[in-house]
C-alpha cells in the first residue's frame, strides 16, 4: 500500500481550519479609568448597552420617551452594515431624534446616538460640552463596539449626571463598566430576567452589584423618567 505524505502543518482536506480566538481585552486598551469623574456639564444622560435581542428591546425602550428627553448614547453589539440603517428605523418611529454617532459631535438632548458597527463610542468633553468619540481600538469582551468603553467613558466624564441602562444580550459586557458609573455617582437600571431574550448582561451586571434598580424592560422608560422627576438624580460630590 502506498502512503500519501501531506506537507507538515496543513490540516486534512475537508478538515476544517483551526478556530482562531481573539484575546478579551478590557476597556483599558481603549482608555484608562479615571480616579475621579471630571466636571463636566450638569446635565442628565442615559447611556445604554445591549446586545441579543436588542434590537427590539431598544425600540421598546426608545419609543415611550418624549422629544425632550435628555442625550442617550447606546452600544448595541451589531455589524457595520447593519447600525446607520437601525438608526433610520428608529428614527421614523421615535419622538428622538435617532442616529449613528458621529466623531466630535455634540451630544443634546432629544437625541439619540447609537455605536458605529466599526467603533467604540464614548462620551468625551470638549469646550465645556459633552460630544461623542468614536476609537477604533481593539475589540473589548470581543466586542466593537463595547458596552464596557461606552460605560467607562460615562463614569470618566459624566460621573453622577449619568444614568446607566443594561438590557438583554449574552455574555459580560457591560458588567464592569456599569460598576465603574456606580461608583462614580450615576444610578443604574437592569432589565429582568423575564422580560429578556438572554439574561446574560444584566445578570452579569446585578451580580458584580453595579444595578441599582431592575425592571421589565416596559417599565423602564418610566422608572428612568420618574428618577429624574425626583429630584435626586446628579446630587452628590461626584
Amino acid at each position: 500500500m502506498t502512503h500519501i505524505q501531506r506537507p507538515a502543518g496543513r490540516p486534512r482536506e475537508g478538515a476544517s481550519e483551526p478556530l482562531e480566538i481573539p484575546p478579551s481585552h478590557t476597556a483599558d486598551v481603549v482608555l484608562p479609568i479615571a480616579g475621579k469623574p471630571a466636571r463636566g456639564p450638569a446635565q442628565p444622560l442615559i447611556i445604554v448597552g445591549a446586545s441579543t435581542g436588542g434590537t427590539e428591546a431598544l425600540k421598546h425602550f426608545l419609543l415611550p420617551l418624549p422629544a425632550n428627553s435628555p442625550p442617550v448614547l447606546i452600544a448595541q453589539h451589531m455589524p457595520e452594515m447593519f447600525t446607520a440603517p437601525f438608526a433610520a428605523r428608529l428614527d421614523t418611529l421615535c419622538k428622538l431624534r435617532v442616529k449613528e454617532a458621529e466623531q466630535g459631535e455634540r451630544v443634546l438632548p432629544g437625541n439619540v446616538y447609537i455605536a458605529p458597527g466599526h467603533s467604540h463610542l464614548l462620551l468625551g468633553l470638549a469646550g465645556g460640552h459633552y460630544v461623542c468619540e468614536l476609537s477604533q481600538a481593539p475589540p473589548v469582551n470581543r466586542h466593537r463596539p463595547s458596552v464596557d468603553v461606552l460605560f467607562r467613558s460615562a463614569a470618566n466624564n459624566a460621573g453622577r449626571h449619568a444614568i446607566g441602562v443594561i438590557l438583554t444580550g449574552m455574555g459580560r459586557d457591560g458588567a464592569a463598566g456599569m460598576l465603574e458609573m456606580k461608583r462614580a455617582g450615576s444610578f443604574n437600571f437592569a432589565q429582568d430576567e423575564a422580560s429578556c431574550v438572554v439574561f446574560g448582561m444584566p445578570k452579569e451586571a446585578i451580580a458584580l452589584g453595579g444595578v441599582d434598580e431592575v425592571a421589565p424592560l416596559t417599565e423602564l422608560p418610566g422608572r428612568i423618567l420618574a428618577h429624574l422627576r425626583s429630584g435626586a438624580h446628579g446630587k452628590g460630590d461626584g
